[in-house]
């Protein structure tokens, strides 16, 4: 089985790939002794609408993330692509994902790559019929960038209120949160519990999350170095889900851009050691960057990739790991 595929199998009702902790048991060989019970799928689903980078490949929207429980979304980042790729998920059968369904989300920090989605998302599903404001969380200047888009798309949004359109009275407009630099909780309701995880991210105020529901723990790092603070999250987290760039393609990047990915990001083998004290039941990676090989006037050849990151965890790392693609659902 190629590293793709691993841990995978295909859930056919949705026609998208399914994280093995969530496959039901199938039939026993020849069919001589009774099933056993099937083991359902939890009800807390963690759906990825975006696996990429600043990169502009076409396979991978900007990074977003959704965690769907009883019916509910909750986001986690915007990136280019997020209504679109929610929009393809409720298309096969997650309809939480559907977009007036979209009311809350969250953003890690404020790096375009997470946020170029943000516009669409406050928009898009206002005009599609969303009643509600949208209710936004985020580190300090999420308020500035939010009335920002109001501001550019202020004739759009006057057009569609009161000309001839149709449209809800309250679904364009966004309640922002800041959060404070040390925040813990952020919001809770009956599904889910958010907890905000300061990290260390460059020069950037950036938080990774930790959501609890009823049958799941996830940690979501966003964009981050290691910290003791990631890893305490987990402990025993049934998805650790963090960013990662391979010691092979730091080689072949200049110095400038090594110092860089070291104050902003993980290496393969720092995310060994974080996963190998946090225990996560499954470590997933996403947005797997590649900064120094991308840009113009660069060239790494295939190092960076996903059969390079997952070779160098397999070597640090006992534990089950897979990369995410977009529309997994885990």
């Amino acid at each position: 089985m190629s590293n793709r595929r691993s841990g995978r199998a295909v859930m056919g009702s949705l026609g998208m790939r399914v994280g093995r902790y969530a496959v039901a048991a199938g039939l026993l060989a020849g069919g001589c002794s009774p099933a056993p019970p099937p083991q359902l799928p939890p009800s807390t689903q963690v759906v990825f609408l975006g696996t990429g980078t600043p990169l502009p490949d076409p396979d991978r929207s900007g990074p977003a993330t959704a965690v769907v429980v009883n019916g509910a979304a909750y986001l986690f980042d915007a990136g280019a692509g997020v209504v679109r790729r929610a929009a393809a998920a409720a298309r096969k059968g997650i309809t939480a994902l559907a977009s007036v369904n979209l009311k809350t989300a969250f953003l890690s920090h404020l790096h375009s790559d997470h946020t170029m989605g943000l516009p669409d998302l406050m928009l898009t599903p206002w005009t599609m019929g969303r009643q509600e404001p949208l209710e936004l969380y985020g580190p300090a200047g999420t308020r500035a960038m939010a009335e920002g888009i109001q501001q550019a798309w202020a004739l759009d949004i006057d057009r569609r209120r009161n000309d001839l359109q149709p449209a809800t009275p309250d679904g364009w407009r966004v309640n922002v949160h800041e959060l404070a630099a040390a925040q813990g909780q952020v919001y809770k309701d009956a599904n889910v519990t958010v907890t905000a995880i300061p990290v260390q991210h460059g020069v950037w105020e950036a938080f990774g999350y930790r959501i609890d529901t009823a049958d799941r723990t996830i940690v979501i790092s966003g964009d981050a170095r290691p910290t003791d603070a990631l890893t305490a999250a987990c402990q025993g987290c049934d998805l650790l889900i963090f960013e990662i760039y391979t010691l092979g393609s730091t080689d072949k990047v200049t110095p400038p851009w090594r110092e860089y990915r070291r104050a902003y990001h993980t290496s393969t083998r720092e995310l060994a050691d974080i996963a190998a004290r946090s225990r996560p039941k499954l470590l997933v990676l996403y947005h797997r960057a590649n900064p120094g090989c991308d840009q113009v006037g660069t060239s790494c050849g295939t190092s960076g990739s996903e059969a390079e990151a997952l070779s160098e965890m397999r070597q640090f790392y006992s534990g089950p790991v897979v990369e995410a693609h977009d529309l997994d659902v885990f």
